[in-house]
């Protein structure tokens, strides 16, 4: 008689499965890593190479300058979700686009700030949100309500901040800027646990490179805003 007791074995599909989400999340970390060095670099040149260019033609036309990102940033998400999964290709030159945009636009607020600030801030937020994916990636709990409150929370921290430009507080700002981290935190966390949970369920119905490169979207977005919050922090300090 056999005295050792067998240890259940994994399925084709279940294998398969682990497989196939492994994948699916290299290429959308890898999308919203690329997207995040794509804005980096521009950034960069907007700040050094194409200052005269970028610069003057936002103190020329602050306002219209303004508007023409705002409007091609909200096209270009739009872009990207509709085509995500129908052409997936598209969707990823458009996130590309999105991410030269947001950087040459970024770059009128990171000129204000040193570099040892800037620095300070881009490690400080690839900290929080590799912590908060990993969190998201591999919990098992049940994340849907928590993404109500966040929205409602960033929708609160919107509304007090416009409020704010008219009483123009810095300590309101500076308080606003820890608020802003922590909710695009939770939001980092959410968002991954969702898109992990999406592709669990609907992996092999939709496109899986267009999927990933949706939740690289919304990875980027809350990356970013993590690191211009705590750029504000950073810099709020360094002038104490």
């Amino acid at each position: 008689m056999n005295n050792f007791q067998q240890e259940p074995q994994q399925g084709p599909r279940t294998i398969n499965t682990q497989i196939g989400l492994r994948s699916f999340l290299t290429r959308m970390y890898g999308y919203m890593a690329l997207a995040v060095l794509v804005s980096a670099v521009v950034a960069y040149l907007s700040m050094t190479v194409w200052k005269p260019v970028i610069f003057g033609a936002f103190a020329s036309h602050p306002l219209m300058f303004l508007m023409i990102f705002v409007i091609s940033m909200f096209a270009l998400i739009g872009g990207i979700q509709v085509n995500a999964t129908r052409n997936p290709a598209m969707s990823f030159t458009l996130l590309m686009l999105f991410a030269v945009i947001f950087g040459a636009e970024m770059s009128i607020t990171l000129a204000l700030y040193t570099k040892a600030v800037l620095a300070g801030a881009f490690v400080s937020a690839a900290a929080v949100f590799g912590t908060m994916a990993v969190i998201g990636t591999t919990s098992k709990r049940d994340m849907s309500k928590l993404g109500t409150h966040l929205f409602a929370a960033l929708i609160g921290l919107i509304v007090a901040s416009v409020v704010n430009l008219f009483l123009q507080s810095e300590a309101i700002s500076y308080i606003f800027s820890y608020i802003g981290v922590l909710i695009f935190a939770g939001l980092s966390m959410w968002d991954a646990n969702r898109m992990r949970d999406m592709y669990l369920q609907y992996g092999d119905q939709v496109s899986a490179n267009g999927l990933a490169i949706t939740g690289a979207l919304q990875l980027y977005l809350d990356f970013v805003n993590i690191f211009m919050y705590f750029v504000q922090i950073f810099g709020g300090a360094s002038r104490d």
